[in-house]
Formats: structure tokens, sequence, C-alpha cells
């Protein structure tokens, strides 16, 4: 038994994970499926790591021949036996979910032998005013950009790092967010403070942009069909992203050479060393900022329906979570230590 160099071809006794029928490959299936319903590149890496992982702790059995009693062993083989988070135990089987309901067309039952790992009840790290003051001052260039539009906007990272030229509304003061968690955009304000340095940031890109289309490059990835629908937008200007990589890559879906955006690792690693160069001991990240904003604007007054759209939360209920702030010294109750020598 052997794999090929891309992993894909499993070739075992199950012949039909890799047949020569003229069926596509069972992976090939899944990222067919994956593309149709346009699952995010992201997705659909995590996805096959899963049902690779499945298939091989199940020695190689094509999935067609397994079913939940085979599921149930692999999760719990997570939780007990490689003690994974109970996110990355969700993970997988939301993967093995799609396998077999989407790609293979088989219904699951309820899974009721199932050892789930316990998911820890946590509260977001927020940082006061002063403190992300401090965090921010230690971050200079894009890096303090992306800082303040994680902080003054409430960005996730990977909205953050994919926002485009035409996202950004200086004559209203406002960002559109595209295809945010759940594919969902919605509008959040652009911070007056970066407004010039945006500005300044964004015609050193645009100039970036011209080098690659004199260089006979400066083509995008377009989301859908726009590349087909608009030949020529995926080289406009207005198309571009923000916050573009320093060299051109190979997009690993169509083989074009392209000048992306940069990776989320970029600002993850300025928010920790700016962090740790304040001397902060909370265990903050890109998110905490996010979480700030959240937290600052409720304390402000704004009502909490408003920040729930700023954030782009689904329900309430998940923005309420930056209420517990508000309640100082725990559910608002005075500590009796403070009371104890008083007159």
């Amino acid at each position: 038994m052997s794999r090929n160099t891309d992993g894909d071809q499993i070739v075992s006794n199950a012949t039909r994970v890799a047949s020569d029928d003229g069926k596509p490959r069972l992976l090939d299936q899944v990222r067919g499926v994956i593309r149709c319903k346009h699952y995010s590149i992201r997705t659909e890496q995590t996805y096959i790591d899963w049902i690779k992982r499945y298939i091989y702790f199940h020695n190689k059995q094509h999935p067609e021949d397994m079913g939940e009693r085979h599921i149930s062993a692999f999760l719990t083989h997570l939780a007990v036996n490689r003690k994974v988070a109970s996110s990355t135990q969700n993970q997988a089987l939301c993967a093995l979910v799609f396998l077999y309901r989407e790609v293979l067309k088989k219904e699951m039952g309820d899974f009721e032998n199932l050892i789930r790992a316990k998911k820890p009840q946590k509260l977001p790290v927020v940082f006061t005013r002063e403190e992300v003051r401090q965090v921010l001052l230690q971050m200079d260039g894009f890096h303090w950009l992306m800082g303040q539009l994680l902080y003054g906007a409430g960005l996730r990272v990977m909205e953050c790092v994919r926002l485009r030229a035409k996202d950004i509304d200086f004559g209203y003061g406002q960002i559109v967010v595209r295809n945010g968690k759940g594919q969902k955009d919605r509008v959040t304000m652009l911070p007056e403070i970066i407004r010039d340095d945006l500005q300044r940031h964004l015609q050193k890109v645009r100039k970036i942009h011209e080098t690659d289309l004199k260089a006979g490059f400066g083509a995008v990835y377009l989301p859908y069909a726009l590349e087909r629908k608009y030949k020529n937008a995926n080289r406009s200007w207005s198309w571009q992203y923000v916050f573009p990589a320093t060299r051109r890559s190979i997009d690993p879906r169509s083989g074009i050479e392209r000048r992306h955006h940069i990776s989320e690792n970029v600002p993850q690693r300025a928010v920790r060393k700016a962090i740790r160069n304040c001397g902060l001991t909370k265990a903050g990240s890109c998110h905490s900022l996010r979480h700030s904003f959240a937290t600052h604007l409720i304390e402000e007054g704004y009502d909490i329906r408003t920040v729930q759209e700023l954030l782009g939360h689904k329900d309430v209920s998940t923005t309420m979570i930056y209420t517990h702030v508000l309640n100082k010294g725990g559910k608002g109750v005075q500590s009796p230590g403070d009371t104890l020598f008083k007159n």
C-alpha cells in the first residue's frame, strides 16, 4: 500500500478511492462538491485533511464501507487518545458529515455512542483602552494600520487581510466587509485616525500593482464566476488587495501566478510581539483587539444590536458575552473585603 506525492490517491483494497472506471477519485469528488458550494480553500484543505485521517485510521477502508460506528470510533479516538479540543473534534465531525451527506449521499444517525470533547466556557480576553493604546504604539507601518482596523473597525484578522481597494469608502468613512463569517457582507466604520496613512499606503500598493501589470501579471483572484463575467476586472485597481503579499505565488486551484493578500500570520505575529513588548500579562491576540472594540462600544453606551451588526454576529447572544466586563468586580457585586474596615 502506498500514496502518491500529493497524498490524494490512496491505494488500498478499497479500489473505489482511486478507481480506473473513469469515475473521479473520492477526494476529487469532495473537492468538486466543496467548490460547487463556494466553500473557501481553507475549508477545502481542512475537510480533505480530516477525511484522509479518517481513512487511514480505519486502515484505508473506503468510506462507503463504513458508517456511524466508524465515525464515532474515530472521533472518540480524537477526544480520548489525542485529547483534542472540542472545536477540533467538531471540525472533524463536520468534515465527515459533509463527506457522507453531500458526497456519498448517505444520512448519518445521531452519534449516540460518541464521546464528545467537553467544550470549555471561556470569556474573551479584553484589553483596557490604555492597554490597547500601548499595544498599538508598539506597531508601525502597515502593521499599525492593520492593528487599527482590528480594533478601530472590529475586523476579524482574515477580513482584514482580504480587504480590497474598492471596499474602503473614504467618502462615507466606512468599510464594506465582503463575504465575512457565514458568507455575509456588512458595513463598519473607517477609523478617522488612519485615513491619511491608509491613503498613502494605498498609493504605494497601487505602484506595486502597476509594476506587476508592466511585467505581464497584475491579475488578482476573483470570487465565483466574476473573472469570466467581467473579463478585465481581475487586473483593475479596485479589486486589488489592500495588504498584498510581498511576492507573487501560484494559485493552488488555478495554477496561475498571482499576487495574493498577505498571510494572516503577519498581523498575528505583529500583535503578539507588540503585546510582549508592552509587558502585558494577558494572553491576548488579534482577536482580543476585536473583543476590545465591542466591549468599549458597549461601555460607551452604544446599543448592543448596533454592536452586533458591526461585528457581523448572527445572533445577539454571541454579542452579549461582551457585557461581562460591565459587571465590575464580578457580577457587579462589591467585595466585602473593600468594606470591612470602612467606618
